[in-house]
């Protein structure tokens, strides 16, 4: 098959490098890719997704859509309507992260475990429903945004300025046209990607991620700056009750007919042993992507094949039993102001230490830094132990100009 990648971050340079492992994999394209995804596949300038659908109808058999932008924008279905193959959901079923509101509502239709919330539509309404709740709360806006979108308040002052940045300065335009406020749920956060096909779930290899910036879990929430598989929390007490979620989340997908096919990814906070759900992306995480995908000893091209004909069975995931983990280089600054075009040089001497790009570009031969998170170092071990002396032995052979890094991914949670 002629596959097209589309996206530019880590997440797509796992999943190229992935395919490309594939027998099935014919010619491998991404659009428009990084430094880390040229190894593999040829980078395309293509613009809109009307250009992507038009190069895809000539070129390629079967697309693998990484971000949730042009999935709620329906590229899924432009593909499909020219009879392209295409992994991923479709525009209404994608409203599952493109609509915090769609979210909720289906939660609360479905009976799943999740904070209480009011949508709101106004500023006074918004000022009005803040009484309903205790502090910490957290507000946020009803689309993308970005990923920017959500905050958490500690006092009314704080959460009467959101919405009046939302509302009446509208920061985010017509994706804060509605607004979710939600009890805050305070426990542990894990994180579970689902292939789904024909709306049946079939979870992946779990992860832990980090968000915080700095050593410790403190400072301000990041994309994520490392991450490792398989997440400690997931006992099998953890995943029987998940388990029974996952069957609930099946049968709300069936009964509203979203007909999906592609990726769930599911942010649980889990209270006194119990999950909760936080949110709902609809396409592969990132970083858990860059953990989960080297633990895969399937094809995964041949998975989202039958994904989307609905005929993958539990069968067809085979896992290595080693950990995985990576830790993500940072240009200073982030997720603030900062810098880019900073020349990479160096190597890692270690052939078991990996690395993907995250934001890159290529230019007369080297690498440059094209944005907060860049690269992410990425080793297997028998244990998570292993795969932090390796890292931390060898992620200085890396350099560029400001390069930041956690200390301490992968010490167990407590």
């Amino acid at each position: 098959m002629r596959v097209l990648v589309v996206g530019n971050g880590g997440r797509e340079d796992a999943l190229c490098k992935k395919i490309q492992e594939s027998p099935l994999c014919e010619k491998l394209y991404c659009c428009p890719g990084n430094a880390g995804t040229a190894r593999y596949a040829e980078n395309l300038s293509l613009g809109s997704n009307e250009e992507i659908v038009s190069f895809a109808k000539e070129y390629v058999d079967f697309v693998v859509v990484g971000p949730e932008k042009p999935l709620c924008e329906g590229i899924v279905d432009m593909l499909h309507k020219e009879r392209i193959k295409a992994f991923g959901p479709k525009k209404k079923a994608a409203q599952l992260e493109g609509s915090k509101d769609f979210t909720k509502l289906f939660l609360e239709k479905y009976d799943l475990p999740t904070a209480r919330y009011k949508t709101v539509f106004s500023y006074e309404e918004g000022v009005k429903a803040l009484q309903d709740f205790s502090y910490p709360l957290v507000i946020k806006a009803d689309g993308l945004c970005a990923g920017k979108g959500v905050g958490i308040f500690q006092e009314a002052a704080q959460a009467k300025q959101y919405l009046e940045d939302l509302f009446v300065k509208k920061i985010f335009g017509e994706e804060a046209k509605k607004v979710v406020i939600e009890e805050f749920l305070d426990g542990k956060e894990v994180s579970l990607l689902c292939v789904v096909s024909g709306n049946q779930l079939f979870p992946l290899e779990s992860a832990r991620d980090y968000k915080r910036i700095y050593d410790g879990d403190l400072g301000d929430n990041t994309g994520g700056v490392g991450c490792y598989s398989p997440n400690e929390l997931f006992n099998m007490e953890l995943k029987a009750k998940i388990a029974k979620v996952l069957k609930k989340i099946s049968y709300g997908l069936e009964q509203e007919e979203l007909e999906y096919s592609g990726i769930l990814f599911i942010g649980f906070m889990i209270m006194g042993g119990e999950p909760k759900i936080l949110e709902f992306n609809v396409r592969f995480g990132d970083p858990e992507t860059e953990v989960i995908l080297p633990r895969l000893e399937s094809d995964l091209l041949c998975i989202m094949d039958k994904a989307i004909s609905h005929s993958l069975r539990e069968e067809d995931f085979q896992w290595s039993e080693n950990t995985c983990m990576t830790v993500v280089m940072t240009s200073k600054g982030y997720p603030h102001a900062y810098e880019k075009y900073k020349r990479i040089t160096g190597e890692i001497t270690d052939p078991d230490v990996f690395v993907y790009h995250n934001n890159t570009i290529m230019e007369d031969g080297a690498a440059y830094s094209d944005g907060g998170r860049v690269l992410s170092v990425t080793t297997m071990g028998d244990s998570l132990s292993a795969c932090r002396e390796k890292i931390y032995a060898h992620i200085g052979e890396i350099q560029f100009e400001g390069a930041c890094y956690r200390k301490d991914i992968g010490i167990p949670v407590k």
